[in-house]
C-alpha cells in the first residue's frame, strides 16, 4: 500500500513538473551558415545542456515561465547568450579569431601557437584530408618550410626521404625523430592519414631539446584522433583509379639499331659472330625499317595498374569514455607486371575519465603491409627495369627458343629478357607492426598533475627473393654446381622497443598572481629496443622450381649461407625538465635541459648534457608600438638557442660484435661464429649539434595574411663517421670527428583572399633555403663516396672535402663537343689499326679505351700531364638543392571545392647514370641505346656501303653534323655530360569536390556527403632528360644522394571518391 501510494506521488510531481517545463528546437550554424555539430547549448542558471547533432540542431527543455535565456558555444567561436522566444532560435556563432589560439603539440606536452618560442610547423586533419594520399610522410610534400619529403623512385613501396633543414651528418642518418602519440617510431608511412588530428615539426633546439639525443635532426610529433563527446559518428571515405607510366625514354629504332650493331662488329673484327649470326647480312639492312619494335618500357612498366583505399572510423562517448576507432585499407596494383602493394591498418584510441583527478587513456595501432614482384633492383644486370631499355626491341616479346634462347642471348649479349627477369626475380616483403600505448594521469592538486605512460612497439618482417634459373645472379653462384639453378634469399627481421615516462607538471598559477604565468615539467624516461636479424640463403633447387616451391620447399635446396644476428640491446635512460614563464602574453621564456644514457657508449661517454633557452617578445602588444595594430593584429619576435644530440648508429660498436654464421672456415673446419665488418672504438660519444635561430610571425589587420619567417645555424660537431681502415679486415670504424654547418632562410605565407559566406578563396606558399658546408674532417681532408652503380667500374664518384658539403659528385669534365676530332690525330696506322694522336693531346687508356680513334670521348686533362687518368677528377656537380618549397590554392564555391598542391625543387643536380649506361656499349655488345645516340647525333665510322672510313677527311665530312661521341668504349665514364640539373615544379595533386545540400541530407539522416576527384603528378616542368627529376635509387648511404639508375618510374594517376559522415 506504501508503495502505490509513493508511485501515485512521483507521478503527480512528475505531471505538475513537466506542465512547468516545454520544449525548445533550434538550430546553430557557423558565421557562413555552415551547421555546428556538437556545439553546447546550456540553460542560463542551471545545469540543463544539450549538444548540436550532425546538423546543428538542437532540443532543450526551459520553463514555461520567466524569461529564460540559453548561452550556446562551441570550441573557436564567440559565446552568444539568447533570450527564449516563442518559435524555434537559430543561432549564428561568429569566429572567435584570435591569432595563434590553435594547440601546438611540443615535447611531452602542448602549447598555443601564440605562446611558442620555437620554430614549429604544422598541419591540421582538414588539410591533410584536402588531397587523399596514401600515407602521412606524402601530406607532408610542399606543405612546411624546411622539410623536404622526397621519394627515391616509383614504387607504391618506395623509400621516402624526410630531411629537416638539411641534417647535420656525414655517414649517418639525417632522419628525424618521429613521435606518434607519445612513442618514437621508425617511419610514418603505416598511418593513415585519416587517423591523423595533426603533424607539427620542431625544427630548433629550443623545441627538439627536450628529446635530448633523437632531436638534432628535428622532431616531427604525430598526434592521432581521439573521441569526442556527444551522438555515436560513422565516417566511410573510399576513393579508388588507375594509374598510367607517366614518362618514358625513346630508344633507338630498328633499322639505327641493327646499323649500330654492324659498325660496333665491325670495328671489333668479329662480323661474323656479333652481327652476321644475329641480324643478317649488311645488304639487307633496309629491311629493319618495316619492323616492328618491341616497347619493352610498355611491356614491363605499361600495364593500367589501380587502386583501391577506403577508410571507417567510428567516433563517439560521453564526459567520462570517449573512444575512436578505424579501419584502413589499400591494395595497390601497380604500374609493374607481377607486382604489388597491399596495407591494412586498425586503431583504436579509449580515454576514459572516472572522477576529475583521474584520466586513463589506451591507443593500439596494427598495420600489416605486402609488398609483391621483384621491383626495379638496381643492383646489377639482373633487373628487369635495367633491361627495358637496353634489350633490343626486335626480339620477341616473350621467350620462344632462338635469338632468345638464355644459352645464347643473356650469356652473349650479357642482358636479360625483361619477360624473363619479371618471372625470375621475384620478392615477397611482409611488414607487421603492433603498437601499444597507455597513460595514467593523477591530479594530485589543483596545480600538480603526475602522468605515467607505458608502451610497446613490435616490428616483425619478413622479406624473401627469389632468383629463376635465367637471372645474373644464380647464372654466377659461387658454387659451380649451383650455377643455373633456382635460389632463394630470405630475410627475418624482429624489433621490440618499450617505453615508460614518467613527468610532474606544476602551474604556479596560485604562487603569481596578475599578468605572470609559470609552468614547470620534471621528467623521466626509459627507452629500450631488441632485434635481431636471420639471413638465409638457399642455392640449388630443381630447374623447374617456382617462387612458391623454393619457400615452401626450402630443404629441396642447398643451405649456402645462414646468419643469425642479435643485435646488442639498445638502451636509453634519460631525464628531462622544461620551465615557460610568460608575463602578460609579451614576453616569453622558455628553458629546456634533458640528459641522456646511452647503451651505445662506454663507461664515461655515456651521458650526453642538451640544454636550450628561447624568448620571444609580442611587438604588437607594446604600448609604445601602438601603431603597429593598424599593419598587424599580432607581431612576435623569436630568439632561440639550444643543443640536440645524435647517437643514431647501429648498437654493439664500442665492443667487438659477432656474427652466426656456417661459411667462415677455420683449419678447413667451419666456424660458426665471424666477427662482424666493423671495428670497435670504445671511445666514442655523442654527436652533438647547436642550433641557433631568430623567428617572427605576424598576421596583418583583419586577418588576410599571416606568416613565419626564420633564419637559423646549425653547427654538428663530433660528427659519427664511418673512418674506412683497409689493411685490417674490418670494412670501417666509428669515430668522432669533424663538423658541419647548415645555415638557411624558411618563409612561410597564408592569404585569405576571400571568406565569403558562398565563395572562398586561399593561398598559401613555403620556401626553405639551406647551406651545407662541411667546416672540417678532422684527421681527414677528404674522402670519397661510391654509389656502386656500376660496381667496381667507376670506383669514387663522390667527394666529402672541408669546405663542400654532403652530396658532390665526383668525376671527369668533357673536353669541346667530348669527343676526339680528327685534326687531334697525326695519322691513321693500317699495319697497327690504330691512330696515333698528336703530341701534347692526352690519351685516356685507362679511361675510355686502349684504342682512342676519331669519335671516342674526349676529357679535359685537369693536370696537364698528357695522360687521361684519375688525377683527372673534380666536383662537378651538388645534389643539394639551393631552396624547396610548395605552395597551395584553395577554392570553394557554392558547395564546390577545389585544392592544387605544387611542389618544386631548384638547384640541385642529378646523376644520370642511365644516360651513361644506355649511351655506350661498355661490358656488353647488343644492348639497344636511348635516341640521343641515334644515327645522326652519334659520331659514325661507316660509310654508305658498310665499310669502316678511316680516311681524316671522309671521317670529318661524315660527321659534320654530329654532336656526340661514338658509344664505342671499354667502360663506364662518370663525367659533367651525365649531371643534370634537377629543378622540377610539380602538380603533385590536383582535387576537385562537391558537397551535396544539407537539406537534402536531412531527410535521409545523414550529416555530410562529399564526392571529389584527385589526379596526381597531373603535371611536371623541369629540364631533366630522364625519367623524373625526383630520384635517389643509391640510397644505402648518405654519401651517395641524386642517383638516378634503374629506377621504378613514376606513375600519373586519377581517382574518384565519396566521403560519408553520418
Amino acid at each position: 500500500m506504501n508503495r502505490i501510494l509513493f508511485l501515485s506521488l512521483c507521478v503527480l510531481f512528475t505531471a505538475v513538473a513537466y506542465a512547468q517545463t516545454r520544449q525548445v528546437n533550434g538550430a546553430v550554424t557557423d558565421h557562413l551558415g555552415v551547421p555546428l555539430a556538437g556545439a553546447t547549448v546550456s540553460l542560463e542558471g542551471s545545469g540543463t545542456a544539450t549538444q548540436t547533432n550532425e546538423n546543428g540542431v538542437f532540443t532543450i527543455t526551459v520553463p514555461s515561465s520567466g524569461s529564460p535565456m540559453l548561452v550556446i558555444s562551441a570550441v573557436g567561436y564567440n559565446t552568444q547568450t539568447v533570450p527564449v522566444s516563442g518559435g524555434s532560435i537559430n543561432v549564428a556563432l561568429t569566429q572567435h579569431v584570435v591569432a595563434g589560439d590553435e594547440v601546438v603539440v611540443i615535447g611531452y606536452g602542448t602549447s598555443r601557437r601564440k605562446d611558442l618560442t620555437g620554430a614549429i610547423s604544422s598541419i591540421s586533419s582538414q588539410e591533410i584530408m584536402k588531397a587523399p594520399v596514401a600515407n602521412a610522410a606524402e601530406a607532408l610534400t610542399g606543405r612546411l618550410a624546411g622539410v623536404q619529403i622526397a621519394a627515391t623512385e616509383g614504387s607504391p613501396d618506395a623509400e621516402l626521404k624526410v630531411r629537416v633543414r638539411g641534417g647535420g651528418s656525414i655517414t649517418g642518418d639525417n632522419t628525424p625523430l618521429i613521435i606518434v602519440d607519445g612513442f618514437p617510431v621508425n617511419n610514418i608511412t603505416d598511418i593513415a592519414p585519416a587517423d591523423i588530428e595533426s603533424i607539427d615539426v620542431l625544427k630548433d633546439a629550443s623545441s627538439t631539446a627536450i628529446y635530448g639525443s633523437r632531436g638534432a635532426n628535428g622532431v616531427i610529433i604525430v598526434t592521432t584522433k581521439s573521441g569526442k563527446a556527444g551522438k555515436f559518428a560513422v565516417n566511410y571515405n573510399v576513393y579508388g583509379g588507375y594509374r598510367k607510366l607517366a614518362n618514358k625514354l625513346e630508344v633507338l629504332s630498328p633499322s639505327d639499331y641493327a646499323k649500330w650493331q654492324y659498325e660496333y662488329a665491325l670495328l671489333d673484327n668479329r662480323l661474323n659472330e656479333r652481327y652476321t649470326k644475329y641480324f643478317g647480312n649488311w645488304q639487307d639492312i633496309d629491311l629493319y625499317n618495316e619492323v616492328t619494335p618491341n616497347d619493352w618500357q610498355e611491356l614491363v612498366f605499361g600495364r593500367l595498374g589501380s587502386l583501391f583505399n577506403h577508410t571507417l572510423s567510428l567516433n563517439g562517448g560521453t564526459d567520462k569514455m570517449r573512444y575512436a576507432a578505424s579501419y584502413n585499407g589499400i591494395k595497390d596494383k601497380a604500374i609493374m607486371q607481377l607486382s604489388g602493394y597491399k596495407r591494412d591498418n586498425l586503431s583504436l584510441k579509449l580515454n576514459h575519465r572516472p572522477n576529475k583527478k583521474i584520466t586513463l587513456d589506451f591507443s593500439a595501432r596494427y598495420s600489416n603491409m605486402t609488398v609483391e614482384g621483384g621491383g626495379a633492383n638496381e643492383q646489377n644486370e639482373k633487373s628487369s627495369a635495367d633491361s627495358r631499355l637496353k634489350y633490343a626491341m626486335i626480339y620477341p616479346p616473350f621467350p620462344v627458343g632462338g635469338l632468345t634462347d638464355a644459352s645464347e642471348t643473356d650469356d652473349g649479349f650479357n642482358m636479360y629478357h625483361p619477360i624473363e627477369a619479371l618471372r625470375d626475380n621475384d620478392r615477397l616483403q611482409r611488414r607487421q607492426n603492433l603498437n601499444l600505448g597507455g597513460s595514467f594521469a593523477w591530479k594530485l592538486t589543483q596545480d600538480l598533475t603526475f602522468k605515467t605512460e607505458l608502451g610497446m612497439d613490435e616490428v616483425r618482417i619478413a622479406d624473401d627473393r627469389f632468383y629463376g634459373a635465367t637471372t645474373y645472379y644464380v647464372r654466377n653462384a659461387p658454387a659451380a654446381e649451383s650455377q643455373g639453378l633456382p635460389a632463394i634469399e630470405m630475410y627475418k627481421i624482429s624489433r621490440s622497443t618499450t617505453r615508460n615516462t614518467n613527468t610532474l607538471n606544476y602551474d604556479f598559477r596560485k604562487l603569481l598572481t596578475g599578468k605572470h604565468r609559470l609552468n614547470m615539467l620534471l621528467g623521466q624516461e626509459y627507452i629500450g629496443t631488441k632485434s635481431e636479424i636471420l639471413t638465409t640463403v638457399v642455392h640449388g633447387f630443381p630447374k623447374t622450381f617456382s617462387f612458391y616451391d623454393a619457400r615452401k620447399l626450402s630443404a629441396q635446396g642447398k643451405a649456402n649461407n645462414i646468419q643469425n644476428y642479435l643485435n646488442p640491446d639498445d638502451r636509453l635512460f634519460s631525464f628531462f625538465g622544461r620551465a615557460n614563464y610568460s608575463f602578460d602574453s609579451k614576453y616569453l621564456f622558455d628553458v629546456t635541459f634533458r640528459a641522456d644514457g646511452s647503451s651505445k657508449f662506454a663507461e664515461g661517454n655515456k651521458w650526453g648534457y642538451f640544454p636550450s633557452a628561447s624568448a620571444a617578445w609580442r611587438i604588437s602588444s607594446e604600448e609604445a608600438f601602438s601603431g603597429i595594430k593598424n599593419w598587424f593584429d599580432d607581431l612576435k619576435l623569436r630568439l632561440s638557442y639550444g643543443t640536440a644530440g645524435n647517437n643514431n648508429i647501429p648498437p654493439g660498436q664500442m665492443v667487438q660484435t659477432f656474427d652466426v654464421s656456417n661459411t667462415t672456415w677455420i683449419n678447413n673446419y667451419t666456424s660458426y661464429w665471424a666477427a662482424s665488418k666493423t671495428m670497435a672504438n670504445p671511445d666514442l660519444k655523442w654527436e652533438t649539434t647547436v642550433t641557433r635561430n631568430i623567428g617572427l610571425d605576424f598576421t596583418t589587420s583583419g586577418r588576410p595574411l599571416s606568416g613565419t619567417l626564420d633564419f637559423y645555424r646549425n653547427s654538428t660537431k663530433d660528427l659519427l663517421i664511418q673512418f674506412p681502415v683497409p689493411g685490417t679486415g674490418y670494412d670501417f670504424q666509428y669515430r668522432n670527428m669533424g663538423e658541419t654547418r647548415n645555415q638557411g632562410v624558411e618563409l612561410t605565407l597564408n592569404w585569405a583572399a576571400v571568406d565569403k559566406k558562398n565563395f572562398g578563396l586561399n593561398f598559401s606558399g613555403n620556401i626553405g633555403f639551406n647551406q651545407n658546408k662541411i667546416m672540417n674532417l678532422g684527421l681527414m681532408d677528404n674522402f670519397g663516396g661510391t654509389s656502386g652503380w656500376a660496381s667496381t667500374m667507376i670506383g669514387v664518384d663522390y667527394m666529402v672535402q672541408t669546405g663542400g658539403s654532403v652530396g658532390e659528385m665526383y668525376g671527369y669534365r668533357i673536353d669541346g663537343k667530348g669527343r676526339y676530332e680528327v685534326a687531334d690525330f697525326e695519322r691513321y696506322d693500317a699495319t697497327t689499326n690504330r691512330w696515333i694522336l698528336k703530341t701534347g693531346v692526352a690519351n685516356a687508356p685507362s679511361v675510355v679505351s686502349n684504342n682512342i680513334r676519331p669519335g671516342s670521348m674526349k676529357l679535359k686533362d685537369l693536370n696537364g700531364d698528357g695522360v687521361i687518368n684519375i688525377d683527372d677528377r673534380e666536383i662537378i656537380g651538388n645534389a643539394n638543392p639551393k631552396h624547396t618549397g610548395g605552395f597551395t590554392i584553395n577554392a570553394r564555391a557554392y558547395g564546390f571545392d577545389m585544392s592544387a598542391i605544387f611542389n618544386w625543387s631548384y638547384g640541385n643536380d642529378v646523376y644520370n647514370a642511365n644516360k651513361i649506361e644506355y649511351t655506350t656499349t661498355a661490358q656488353t655488345f647488343g644492348r639497344s641505346m636511348i635516341d640521343i645516340m641515334a644515327d645522326g647525333s652519334r659520331w659514325t665510322n661507316l660509310r654508305a656501303d658498310g665499310t669502316i672510313s678511316n680516311d681524316p677527311a671522309e671521317l670529318e665530312a661524315m660527321n659534320a653534323g654530329t654532336t656526340l661521341w661514338s658509344p664505342r668504349m671499354d667502360r663506364y665514364v662518370f663525367s659533367d655530360w651525365a649531371v643534370e640539373d634537377g629543378s622540377f615544379l610539380r602538380l603533385g595533386t590536383l582535387t576537385l569536390g562537391y558537397n551535396l545540400p544539407l537539406d537534402m541530407l536531412r531527410k535521409v539522416r545523414i550529416q555530410n556527403v562529399r564526392v571529389y576527384a584527385t589526379g596526381y603528378n597531373l603535371w611536371l616542368l623541369t629540364n631533366y632528360t630522364g625519367f623524373d627529376p625526383e630520384v635517389s635509387t643509391r640510397r644505402r648511404t648518405p654519401l651517395t644522394p641524386g642517383v638516378d639508375y634503374s629506377a621504378y618510374p613514376r606513375s600519373r594517376m586519377v581517382v574518384l571518391g565519396l566521403n560519408l559522415n553520418f
